[in-house]
């Protein structure tokens, strides 16, 4: 006889799995939404049917070798939005929220016609928060990656939301254009970080930025006074023990009004600055 769900749920939890996880895991081999505990308890005394059973090893087997819930899943909440994810992009982080929270005070601040890009947009996450909460804002996204272009558009038009996508390395991407609002969130971790072993699963050209996680942040702060608009910002995810450095960076460039942002495990999680009105 067949195992019940509720078995299941105790042997997974035993052999080290979250209640929570061994829950999702179950409704995905059940083909249903992974958020359906409710219909999980009202039928827990069910049994297992075998084709859901080998569908639930294969994913426990992926879930134990470290692979994100939300590529098990095939999607991610962010910011009201529910994004298709893969392992072609990074997953989105509700840490980011404060970078675009940030970006949307600085869209309210600006006129009618706010022009606003997203750099290394991987699959959309803030530039499409960003359409959807403001939809008079004129918003372009760019990456150096195909594979995460094709996830974004794949986003864009499942979600019907208006933002123009860019090939290539940063603001190279969109040569000659200028913008009130340019936001990223790129890769800031060292090459040598300890961390990147528990990311062993996401894209790594978009978690490293060579010997101390800042040099796609230099090159960004370096470049961007050309394509910003009297008085446009630049907001920078970065981080955890980055603030300081990147805060030095901008203002080196000569960007004002230098200040971070900290996320909700109070760590200063943004830093950003206002290109001069005149120079």
């Amino acid at each position: 006889m067949n195992a019940t769900l509720r078995e299941i749920l105790v042997r997974l939890q035993r052999d080290g799995l979250e209640r929570i996880d061994a829950q999702m895991l179950l409704l995905l081999a059940l083909q249903r939404a992974p958020h359906d505990r409710a219909w999980l308890m009202a039928h827990d005394g069910d049994a297992l049917p075998a084709d859901a059973a080998a569908r639930l090893d294969a994913l426990v087997q992926r879930r134990q070798r470290g692979e994100p819930m939300a590529y098990l899943r095939g999607d991610q909440e962010f910011f009201g939005l529910r994004l298709q994810v893969d392992p072609r992009v990074l997953v989105p982080r509700p840490d980011t929220e404060t970078l675009v929270n940030w970006a949307l005070e600085k869209v309210d601040a600006a006129n009618s016609a706010v022009r606003l890009l997203d750099l290394g947009t991987g699959s959309g996450a803030i530039a499409l928060a960003m359409a959807a909460q403001r939809p008079f804002a004129s918003v372009s996204a760019t990456d150096a990656s195909e594979d995460a272009l094709a996830v974004a558009r794949g986003n864009a038009q499942r979600l019907a939301l208006p933002v123009q996508f860019h090939a290539g390395s940063w603001l190279g991407a969109v040569p000659g254009q200028r913008f009130d609002v340019i936001v990223t969130n790129p890769p800031y971790i060292a090459e040598r970080d300890p961390h990147l072993a528990a990311l062993a699963h996401e894209p790594l050209s978009a978690l490293t930025a060579g010997a101390d996680g800042l040099d796609d942040i230099r090159t960004i702060v370096a470049h961007a006074p050309q394509a910003l608009l009297p008085g446009g910002w630049l907001l920078i995810e970065h981080g955890f023990d980055q603030a300081g450095a990147v805060r030095s960076l901008l203002q080196a460039a000569g960007f004002g009004q230098v200040s971070s942002r900290t996320d909700l495990a109070a760590i200063e999680r943004c830093s950003g600055g206002q290109w001069p009105q005149r120079r």
